[in-house]
């Protein structure tokens, strides 16, 4: 790989000392960072490389999301105002039952596109019961960075069909596991991902995190504590609530992501802090289906790792950042006061927390020499940001008025993925295209 010039206006590095860099440039060699220094300081004529010149827009980290569900990308919009059971119940579980390799894999096309050209470089994803290979095939074609398994159910009393035996799922996770972890030199590692606990006995929640011991930087993915009704049932279920109950079959630990964690008591939390569990807060997600809002200032006052993502397509009808930046911020504060969440600090979330909360934070979610240059070209000069943005404001500006439409480029391992706001990996009206084929060959299977 040639060495790359990348030339920006600002620099937001989101290091230890959230330094905001103006006029500088920085130097890839191999997919990393080898250098950022002044502009100035380089001798434009005479690189040996490639020169990319954004002088005039600002480079921050790529985006790191927490909690994705790929495969249900193809169901947006199929889905709308019900709450979470029902809405597994009568239109999410029928359709991903129903998915064949093709459909799974326009499905999985269609998020990868729409997560690269909205900033997003690193994801963690849920995955789906069955063809997993596929979204494996499709993370490393695609370049960008991901953990992902397979979702895991091997009892389901909501809709019977998406289920299959616990030596099934864990034969199938630990061949997935050995085939995937670690590939795309390195970019794609394993996401181990029973669903919750209504669909998981607890053999099988217990068994896949013994499992993970065979695969170091392995992440362990569930839901948690994101419906009341949920909650509910878990503890007819096992007498405990969500977390209590994760706790107490030894599945908590520091490479432990919870996804919502809504509902959640006191002893939950201490929990949580305890065994250093990280969070994934989607809060559109939670707002389109009425699950609740989760106390995120309590969480981080404790000392909790909180990261962000947007959950499925259908959950909320978006896979943005920007849209879970904006409503992480908005909306707490009327319940914790007006700077209960300021930008700093959902930028953050949204870059190097999520960073930390997948252990790949010596690589990802911030722009410092060595790390891997994952990065996202904003351009911020247009009649929707504010006419004057010092460095102070960078951040606000772009959790508070930024949306994707503000995305020029983005660059995972040095490798140009978006130019223009436009898919390099892809054309959109052909994804469209085979994308609505698709859900009508999958609406008649179900139907």
């Amino acid at each position: 790989m040639k060495r790359k010039l990348i030339l920006a206006k600002k620099i937001v590095t989101v290091n230890s000392s959230n330094d905001v860099l103006e006029n500088y440039a920085i130097l890839i060699n191999d997919g990393k960072i080898e250098s950022i220094n002044p502009s100035a300081g380089f001798n434009l004529k005479n690189f040996d490389g490639e020169i990319a010149d954004y002088s005039d827009s600002v480079i921050i980290p790529g985006f790191v999301q927490t909690h994705i569900h790929l495969c249900q990308t193809l169901f947006r919009g199929l889905a709308d105002d019900l709450e979470l059971l029902d809405w597994l119940q009568k239109r999410v579980f029928p359709f991903e039952n129903a998915h064949t390799k093709d459909s799974l894999r326009i499905s999985a096309q269609l998020g990868i596109n729409d997560l690269l050209t909205g900033g997003t470089t690193t994801l963690l994803d849920m995955g789906t019961l069955r063809h997993q290979e596929i979204i494996f095939e499709e993370l490393i074609s695609s370049g960008i960075r991901a953990f992902a398994g397979n979702c895991m159910i091997d009892q389901n009393e909501l809709y019977p069909s998406f289920c299959e035996s616990k030596e099934w799922n864990l034969k199938s996770t630990y061949e997935w596991a050995k085939a995937f972890h670690g590939s795309s030199n390195g970019k794609v590692k394993f996401g181990f991902a029973p669903r919750f606990v209504l669909s998981c006995t607890e053999g099988l929640l217990k068994e896949t995190k013994e499992m993970m011991k065979d695969f170091a930087g392995s992440v362990y993915h569930t839901h948690s504590s994101e419906n009341r009704k949920e909650v509910e049932t878990v503890r007819v279920m096992t007498g405990k609530e969500n977390v209590e109950y994760f706790e107490s079959i030894g599945i908590l630990d520091d490479h432990t992501v919870l996804a919502h964690c809504l509902h959640l008591n006191d002893t939950e939390i201490k929990s949580l802090k305890k065994n250093s569990v990280r969070i994934s807060h989607c809060p559109s997600s939670n707002l389109k289906l009425g699950s609740g809002i989760a106390n995120i200032p309590r969480y981080q006052d404790e000392g909790i790792s909180v990261s962000l993502g947007a959950d499925g397509a259908p959950c909320n009808n978006s896979l943005s950042i920007f849209r879970e930046m904006n409503l992480a911020a908005l909306i707490q504060k009327p319940i914790h006061g007006s700077t209960s969440m300021d930008a700093l600090k959902v930028f953050r979330m949204a870059t190097i927390e999520g960073a930390k909360a997948l252990h790949i934070d010596k690589e990802a979610g911030s722009i410092e020499t060595g790390k891997r240059a994952d990065l996202v070209i904003l351009n911020l000069e247009k009649t929707d940001q504010p006419m004057q943005i010092d460095n102070d404001k960078i951040y606000s500006s772009i959790v508070y008025s930024a949306t994707k439409e503000n995305v020029d480029a983005v660059y995972v391992d040095g490798e140009l993925k978006v130019e223009k706001g436009k898919s390099l990996l892809y054309d959109e009206g052909k994804l469209i295209a085979e994308g609505k084929k698709e859900l009508m060959n999958l609406t008649v299977r179900i139907n």
